[in-house]
């Protein structure tokens, strides 16, 4: 538990003080944190309109501006200084002159510090070397900064200090601020497409009181006024399927889900899923429809839908491929067979060599799929759909007509991980009620990650669901791809870290 009293202080360095009695002055002469700037133009903006305009015509028709950012470097040279001054959309450079604010207000810009929030009022000029610049008439200081920012050359480089200081990271680290634009725009676009496929966007509870969807351990907590455990939810799933029920025959939510599992590369607790679902619709429609949706926002985020990653060059563009778990594996394993990946107890000695485990239990498809996971699927770099994945791992999946033994359950896997699942969707309640009394079964012999029997979805299913198809897409892993980045954090404002004082 976190202690409610506030930290000691940390004993404060030679600068921090001299900061701090700089702002002690500050106030003694008004207020020290104004509010009252109004600022009119960004660095964009003023980049972009003027980009060409030359110094001759900025002279004959002045542009005034007033602007307002962080104060990055600064360079004092006699009766004038020059300034960078960043904003949300970028730089631009002051010129501060004694001449053009007077030599006192001049005089006390010399003081001021790196990282302090600065505003000017002025024209736009170009200087003898042709950048853009502001010829500041009025001058202010609207937020003092009590801690220093990075070395300007080393930035912020311990990932550990960028992941939990983010908003260091974020003044410091164009790259960073980049990775968030992208994350931005993907899911604008993934938003605009659902949309307009006809898909109404929708809020399912955060807090349940079964947690279901999804095999995975959860957060629980206790709600005091109706003396319940809850759970934050692990997937939005069987809530979204109650609305087909209802009649909403295509939902979507953009939702934060929470598993009680390990922190690595690609895991966080909290994390973002796009799920979705859509009436009379089966799993080889959902196939092309996520490939498209990929494709597209992938264009809207990046400008193409093909992808430098991690050193090796992933194409969106082609037909995704599709392999079920044995010809994945034998593709990569050419020395296993079709006849070993059906014996049981091949199965299982091979897991032992590889040094992976299995549930006592499991049968072949459920061994099959321990396999892939540690043979061929870190080695699907291009976009690719798993398919037909073995009932006993799918309880919420609808079974081949067929092949009783697999579901039209697919995975795709892009860079060698799993980036969304999708699958026909089980609308029988009875055998969606032996399924669930298999995975209460499971739970109660020790499986934690096992499934509740939810009564009240069984009772939705009873009223009858069309048949459908959905999909959960994980918006952090394929962030992670557009952007060009090795881990999660990279791709979550805040990720979850050990506590301060025990990292």
């Amino acid at each position: 538990m976190s202690d409610a009293n506030p930290p000691e202080s940390e004993p404060l360095t030679s600068i921090e003080a001299e900061r701090r009695a700089k702002l002690a002055r500050l106030r003694q002469t008004g207020p020290a944190f104004p509010n009252d700037f109004v600022r009119t133009d960004t660095a964009a903006q003023l980049h972009s309109r003027y980009a060409h305009a030359t110094r001759e015509e900025l002279e004959h028709q002045p542009v005034a501006v007033a602007v307002a950012g962080r104060l990055m470097l600064r360079r004092l040279q006699g009766k004038v200084s020059f300034a960078t001054v960043q904003d949300g959309s970028g730089r631009i450079q002051f010129f501060v002159s004694d001449a053009d604010t007077g030599a006192e207000t001049h005089e006390a810009f010399r003081h001021w510090d790196i990282g302090d929030i600065v505003a000017a009022r002025g024209v736009l000029f170009r200087t003898n070397r042709g950048e853009l610049s502001v010829r500041c008439k009025e001058l202010r200081l609207l937020a003092k900064a009590l801690r220093p920012l990075p070395d300007k050359f080393h930035g912020l480089a311990d990932h550990e200090t960028r992941y939990r200081q983010r908003y260091v990271d974020l003044i410091m680290n164009e790259s960073t601020r980049q990775v968030f634009q992208i994350r931005s725009r993907a899911v604008a676009e993934l938003r605009r497409l659902m949309t307009e496929q006809g898909f109404l966007e929708v809020e399912t509870p955060m807090l349940q009181l079964i947690p279901g969807g999804a095999a995975a351990r959860p957060f629980v907590t206790h709600h005091h006024a109706l003396d319940a455990d809850m759970y934050l939810r692990i997937a939005p799933e069987l809530f979204l399927k109650r609305l087909v029920v209802g009649g909403f025959e295509r939902v979507f939510e953009i939702n934060r889900n929470f598993r009680n599992e390990g922190i690595s590369p690609r895991h966080n607790p909290e994390f973002t899923m796009l799920e979705f679902y859509a009436a009379y619709q089966d799993v080889r429609w959902m196939m092309d429809f996520t490939e498209q949706l990929l494709r597209q926002a992938a264009v809207a985020a990046t400008g193409s839908a093909t992808l430098a990653y991690q050193g090796q060059t992933i194409d969106l563009a082609p037909r995704f491929e599709r392999l079920t778990i044995a010809q994945a594996i034998l593709r990569h394993r050419p020395g296993y067979s079709e006849a070993s990946l059906s014996d049981r107890d091949w199965l299982r000695q091979e897991l032992g060599r590889l040094g992976a485990q299995a549930a006592p239990a499991a049968g072949v498809g459920s061994l099959q799929l321990t396999l892939f996971e540690h043979t061929a699927e870190p080695l699907l770099a291009q976009p690719t759909f798993i398919i037909d994945y073995p009932v006993e791992v799918s309880p919420l999946a609808r079974a081949s007509d067929q092949r009783p033994d697999i579901t039209e359950r697919f995975e795709l896997f892009i860079a060698g991980r799993e980036t969304a699942n999708g699958f026909s969707e089980l609308n029988d309640p009875e055998d969606q009620a032996e399924r669930f009394r298999r995975q209460a079964q499971a739970k109660q012999a020790g499986d934690e990650e096992a499934m509740y029997y939810d009564a009240d979805y069984i009772r939705a299913l009873e009223y009858g669901m069309p048949p459908a198809a959905g999909c959960g897409i994980g918006v952090d892993r394929f962030v992670m791809l557009l952007a060009d980045v090795p881990s999660i954090r990279d791709v979550i404002l805040f990720p979850h870290l050990r506590p301060e004082d025990s990292a």
